[in-house]
This record gives structure tokens, sequence and C-alpha cells, in this order.
């Protein structure tokens, strides 16, 4: 049973790039497709990104394209998303995920694996 554990969240100031971290234990993730998500308060869960198992190929939703970045190093079992130049409405829990399609990650249903979430606060 594979665990996804997300870390680097936090409170940070309008502007100021931040780094979300997804790391999976328990076993492996070949051949899965990960993923970024996001809920903000009294809001639906937001897809963000997903990337392929060689890191190769990414699909963002569109409204996330141009200030976050997502990437994979297998090596390590960790996955990241890089957020560019944050806003106070980023404000939100980011969950990662992990699933063998990546229909189910850009759907955000049916996913097989899902962390806990990490709190990003952005402050104006």
């Amino acid at each position: 049973q594979v665990q996804l554990v997300e870390s680097g969240g936090g409170l940070v100031q309008a502007g100021t790039s931040l780094r979300l971290y997804c790391v999976a234990s328990g076993g492996t993730l070949n051949n899965y497709y990960m993923g970024w998500f996001r809920q903000a308060p009294g809001k639906e869960r937001e897809f963000i990104a997903v990337i392929n198992w060689s890191g190769s190929s990414t699909v963002y939703g569109d409204r996330m394209k141009g200030r976050f970045w997502i990437s994979r190093d297998n090596f390590n079992k960790t996955m990241f998303l890089q957020m560019n130049s944050p806003r106070p409405e980023d404000t939100a829990v980011y969950y990662c995920a992990a699933d063998r399609s990546i229909g189910n990650i850009i759907r955000g249903s049916g996913i097989e694996y899902w962390g806990q979430g990490t709190q990003v606060t952005v402050s104006s």
C-alpha cells in the first residue's frame, strides 16, 4: 500500500516562491501518473497539474499555466510543485495524488492514492 505525504506548505507572503513536496512510501509508483490538486475553504477541489511516470509529459489546469511547475524525482519517490509568485487567492490545502489513469487524475475522481494535504496560506 502506497502512502503519499505532502510537505512544504506554510504561511508565505504574496510573490514569494514556494515549493511543495509529495513523498511516496510503502510501495512503488511505476507507471503511475501523479498530480496536484488544491481546495480552498468553501470551494470545490481544483486540478492543478499531472505528470507522467518519466516526467516527460505534463498537463496543467487552465488557470494554472505559467505560475505552477510540476516535476518528479522517481529515484527519491518525490513529486514537486513549484509555485511562483503566489497570490492570496492561492491559499488552499494542496493535495497530491497518484493513479494509473491520467484521466482519473485530470477529472479528480477514481484516484487510487491521495495524500493528506498541506496548507498553503498566502498573505497580501
